[in-house]
């Protein structure tokens, strides 16, 4: 009598194999960002992150006043510098980080003790940034917490494969 399977194993080339790498590296890439971010506003901070932004910006906004993208990097240092506590940015950054990095780094040496860890995790990531968006809404929370849910779900559908 054949057995039946739960359902169908992933194969290494499959396309959801293949979405759950990219989502994995894409998050190892982002960890590893913000890591490098935590440490320089830890090591320079938050006043020469913002003059950074700021001679970074001004000769693109000189020639194109209206570009979008210059405008939120420079907006994005001034909130830093000026509302936000530089300690609180340095640790969320530096945690949140290596936390992702770590994580991405197992998932891709295949460690199977790392799936429910960092199911748990990226699901903690998701309700945090949806109590965020309750408390204020942010078009890039909204994304970054959607990406993190579908990041769930590659994970997820990996290790239940991995199992069959």
């Amino acid at each position: 009598m054949a057995r039946l399977s739960k359902g169908p194993v992933l194969k290494k080339g499959s396309l959801a194999h293949r979405a759950y790498l990219a989502a994995v590296i894409i998050k190892g890439i982002d960890g590893a960002l913000e890591t490098i971010a935590g440490l320089v506003i830890a090591f320079a901070g938050s006043w020469q992150l913002y003059i950074l932004a700021i001679n970074f910006t001004a000769p693109e906004l000189d020639l194109h006043p209206g570009n979008a993208a210059m405008q939120w990097i420079r907006d994005g240092a001034e909130r830093l510098f000026i509302h936000t506590p530089g300690a609180f940015v340095v640790f969320y950054l530096l945690v949140h980080g290596l936390l992702k990095l770590a994580i991405c780094i197992e998932l891709l040496r295949e460690r199977r003790w790392i799936f429910p860890v960092a199911a748990v995790i990226f699901a903690g990531f998701v309700v945090y940034m949806t109590y965020h968006l309750t408390q204020r809404w942010s078009f890039w929370v909204l994304s970054f917490a959607l990406f993190d849910l579908l990041t769930l779900a590659l994970v997820l559908n990996e290790w239940r494969a991995r199992r069959a």
